[in-house]
């Protein structure tokens, strides 16, 4: 093995060439430019990262050639190399199994001789790519025959696949939810539309992020089947569905994002469900309705963002119990209660937004020093509270008086809205 990260290097040291038994090559994040060269190719190299180097491969003999081009080589990493195709001479690789080719600039199809490959890694994440294949550019995709013929399905062994931040349209391809060893599913940041797959098969995924996309209709009941799932984030689409209290019984679940879509009525909540979830954010849809008090008697959450629906009543006293909560953005409802200051003894909120409500009555608070000592954001604004606010009260808030553009701490999730707050 060489690794040779961040050495400044500007080309490849030929003492490689002598190296008859390497096997494992890392240079990444070194300034090389110019083309790989050819004797580089002839080497029996089982893993290579040319990360973050402006590089590229030539098209010419001995790269065409499936005998000399690398032909023992499982796993590639060319992130940020300034590729603006994908290279020619992976069409002959048969051993490849790990590719990155993630932060280039790649446009059009992604080839199909891609999904041919016996492939368990593939990130494609953050070019510019505006097809999955090139069946999707020159057919229609019509019911699930479309789907079922396409190149992409032939993908058997795939773990984790990452298209995000690319210019994908279209449905997503169905056959992805049949995919029983994929665990990892990343395409945000796309404009995919249709409904969301079936995931019936998929049961060893843990992390789905869909969000950012043309999605509509409603969730599929299969993700219930995903067992292992941790994270499930579908925000930023047009779901038109009520709240999903039926993923709660996923023992994994710590974070579920449904923000910026069209879910509706109450949020339903089953006793011993999310116990362990972490961040739930379902702002800005409408959901109605009052808080239900068995929500909170988990001790996990540290964000919850429900701003921006038509939620109604007074907030639960059971959020007392969240003991890690870190963000509380209740903004933009309809709840009618008084200053909540049964909070202020939770140790690490930093976050408070309860503007645009119908809180009402004087800003109390019944405590000590210790008062919110972790505060740095708190937003009454467009109440009606009344009354005065007393120099104690702010005195109290030690980490917002304390706070610089230089000791700033941020949770580790908020919402958008408060992003550029912190």
């Amino acid at each position: 093995m060489l690794y040779l990260h961040s050495c400044n290097l500007t080309e490849f040291p030929e003492f490689i060439k002598t190296q008859d038994k390497l096997a494992f090559l890392y240079l990444p994040d070194n300034q090389i430019h110019g083309f790989v060269p050819n004797w580089l190719c002839k080497t029996t190299l089982l893993s290579l990262d040319l990360s973050f180097n402006t590089i590229d491969f030539p098209t010419d003999v001995p790269f065409g050639d499936a005998n000399s081009s690398f032909p023992m080589l499982s796993y590639l990493r060319l992130r940020f190399c300034n590729l603006s195709m994908f290279p020619e001479f992976l069409k002959s690789q048969t051993s490849l199994k790990d590719l990155d080719l993630s932060n280039d600039k790649i446009s059009g199809a992604v080839p199909n001789w891609v999904w041919k490959k016996s492939l368990w890694y593939l990130d494609l994440s953050n070019n510019s790519l505006s097809s999955l294949d090139q069946f999707s550019l020159n057919q229609s995709l019509t019911s699930s025959q479309g789907s079922l013929s396409r190149p992409i399905c032939n993908l058997r062994q795939l773990e984790t696949f990452n298209a995000s931040f690319n210019k994908l349209s279209g449905p997503i391809p169905s056959c992805l939810g049949n995919i029983s060893s994929l665990r990892s599913l990343d395409l945000q940041k796309n404009n995919f539309s249709g409904n969301i797959p079936d995931f019936a098969k998929a049961t060893q995924l843990y992390w789905l992020q869909l969000n950012d996309n043309k999605l509509k209709g409603k969730l599929p009941r299969s993700l219930a089947n995903c067992t292992m799932l941790e994270v499930l984030n579908l925000g930023n689409n047009t779901l038109y569905d009520t709240f999903p209290s039926w993923l709660g019984k996923l023992p994994w679940l710590v974070v579920l994002i449904l923000r910026a879509n069209r879910f509706y009525g109450p949020i339903k909540h089953v006793k011993n469900y999310f116990q362990d979830l972490d961040v739930l954010d379902v702002a800005f849809n409408n959901f109605s309705g009052q808080l239900p008090i068995e929500f909170f008697q988990t001790t996990e959450l540290r964000s919850l963002i429900i701003s921006e629906n038509k939620l109604e009543g007074k907030l639960p006293r059971s959020l007392a119990n969240c003991r890690n909560l870190e963000v509380l953005d209740l903004g933009k409802n309809m709840i009618q209660d008084t200053f909540p200051f049964w909070l202020v003894k939770l140790p690490f909120l930093k976050v408070l937004v309860l503007r645009a409500n119908r809180f009402y009555g004087p800003i109390k608070i019944f405590g000590d020093e210790d008062t919110l000592p972790e505060l740095h954001i708190l937003d009454l604004a467009s109440n009606n509270f009344s009354g005065e606010l007393s120099v104690g009260f702010f005195q109290s808030l030690k980490a917002m008086r304390m706070m610089t553009d230089g000791n700033r701490a941020k949770p580790d999730y908020i919402g958008d809205d408060y992003y550029q707050t912190l």
